[in-house]
């Protein structure tokens, strides 16, 4: 077993040095001059962000003081998503780079071209094209014999001379070959550039194989340079975009969604009955009492019946993160609010979390169920990562002896117990965990460890409804699913 560990993070680890020599090569080497100063800034910036990085993600873990915590978490948590959209964006910016080029090219060869040189210019109708051929040939011809200044030796003007100067000019112009772009076959005319590190921005000679000396832009910036600050600025700016946006997006707070779940043994009385479901808060070095704040607001705001908080309340300990949790106690609502642990309680002191929530006023549900009068059976379970610690989800001790003739709706933080839900006869289970993958293309790998990863599906009689998350883990970013608060509308199909 310690060797598949040491194995995963000997792969983990490559995988991440490869990713930032990736982004350090298009994003750092690509764009600067070797030993210039922006060179040097992005070569340190590519070792000290991700030191950031995995300091963020241990300091919690060994002990490492809260204050500290918070210092680090912001930019190490946010490197992590800005390093996904600039991988993705630099990847899909290899399709573009050898489009820009071709386009490039094109422009070069016809600015190479100029004018058409077989042009001659418009004569009076009636004349002789020939005689005018003629003419020039005899200027040139005249010109060839005279030797240099002979303008003026001869008792000629200063404008005679350069006349004699401007037909020589436009002689040599004429007889010579047009000019081949520079880096492009002069066979075929394709692009040869090799992505060299000759380039240094200056439009100075470049070591073979790569441009030599072709620009595209002011500055005589060669042609590879041009491509490589394009492509990687566009790449940048959609990453810091995207990642702004998403973070924006968190710290704004959940929106309020709402679902009608029917319920076939849902009584006539209890038609309507709303519960308000938020998950994933995520208290942490970065989202605290503030963000606790919003989300009872807008649970308030809903009048509910009934306030579930399905796990993950928290990402530390009662000591640093107990102020944070506190507006909890203003939550309003006319049957109570309920409580079961997610995996990061398991990982923050899960009992001294559930002593605290009860002092907030919460109840917490450990694999245990209660009667809401004229409606239901509530029960809620003890999150799977429990069992490490003995504890973790008891079904029967929830469920087993209840009258299987009343609905039940269940709380579990992880969709994963579904199937056991199933097996007691659950009407309705209510989960989080997901956080409907956060980061996109996140919900894709979400798909492949859980049964449901946002919404509601039904699983033989019984109906799994998976909220998106209140907050955010680690980065405080969401991409492709903002984070919710869900308030789910029993109907009973008596009414």
């Amino acid at each position: 077993m310690a060797a598949v560990v040491v194995l995963v993070i000997i792969l983990v680890v490559s995988l991440l040095a490869g990713v930032h020599w990736y982004v350090w090569r298009r994003l750092v080497r690509d764009t600067t001059a070797p030993g210039g100063l922006a060179r040097r800034l992005g070569t340190a910036a590519i070792w000290v962000l991700p030191v950031l990085s995995f300091a963020a993600l241990t300091s919690g873990r060994v002990g490492a003081p809260f204050w500290l915590e918070r210092v680090l978490a912001w930019p190490g948590y946010l490197w992590l998503a800005v390093l996904l959209y600039l991988v993705l964006a630099l990847l899909a910016g290899e399709a573009v780079r050898p489009v820009l080029r071709r386009v490039l090219d094109r422009r070069d060869r016809a600015a190479a071209g100029g004018p058409d040189r077989d042009a001659e210019p418009s004569t009076p109708s009636g004349s002789s094209a020939t005689g005018t051929a003629a003419a020039r040939a005899s200027g040139a011809a005249g010109d060839r014999r005279r030797p240099a200044g002979a303008g003026a030796a001869l008792g000629g003007t200063a404008e005679d001379a350069g006349a004699d100067h401007g037909r020589a000019a436009a002689v040599a112009v004429d007889s010579a070959p047009a000019a081949q772009p520079s880096g492009t076959d002069a066979t075929t005319g394709t692009d040869t550039d090799t992505d060299t590190e000759a380039d240094t921005g200056t439009g100075g000679p470049a070591a073979p194989g790569g441009d030599t000396g072709a620009t595209a832009g002011a500055g005589g910036v060669s042609r590879r340079l041009f491509v490589s600050r394009v492509v990687g600025g566009a790449a940048a700016t959609a990453a810091l975009g995207t990642v702004g946006y998403g973070t924006y997006g968190v710290l704004r707070g959940p929106r309020v969604k709402r679902v009608t779940v029917p319920l076939a043994k849902l009584p006539r009385a209890a038609h309507g009955f709303r519960i308000a479901v938020v998950s994933d808060i995520h208290l942490g070095p970065i989202l605290g009492r503030a963000h606790t704040q919003r989300i009872v607001d807008s649970i308030n705001a809903t009048q509910p019946d009934l306030v579930a908080v399905v796990g993950d309340l928290v990402d530390g300990s009662v000591a640093d993160l107990g102020s944070a949790a506190e507006p909890l106690a203003r939550l309003r609502s006319r049957h109570g609010s309920f409580f079961v642990t997610g995996n990061h309680e398991y990982f923050s002191g899960a009992d001294e979390w559930v002593d605290h929530v009860r002092e907030l006023g919460l109840r917490p549900l450990r694999n245990e169920r209660v009667e809401i009068a004229g409606g239901f059976d509530l029960a809620g379970v003890d999150d799977v990562a429990g069992e490490d610690e003995g504890q973790g989800p008891d079904f029967a001790k929830a469920l087993g002896d209840r009258d299987r003739a009343r609905a039940a709706v269940l709380l579990a933080h992880q969709p994963v117990v579904i199937h056991d839900a199933v097996e007691q006869g659950v009407d309705l289970q209510l989960s989080g965990h997901t956080h409907g993958g956060q980061l996109w293309p996140g919900n894709h790998l979400a798909e492949l460890a859980n049964p449901t990863v946002a919404g509601l599906e039904r699983y033989g009689d019984t109906q799994l409804y998976v909220t998106r998350g209140a907050g955010a883990w680690g980065p405080p970013v969401r991409v492709g699913a903002s984070s919710d608060i869900t308030v789910v509308e029993l109907a009973s199909r008596q009414a």
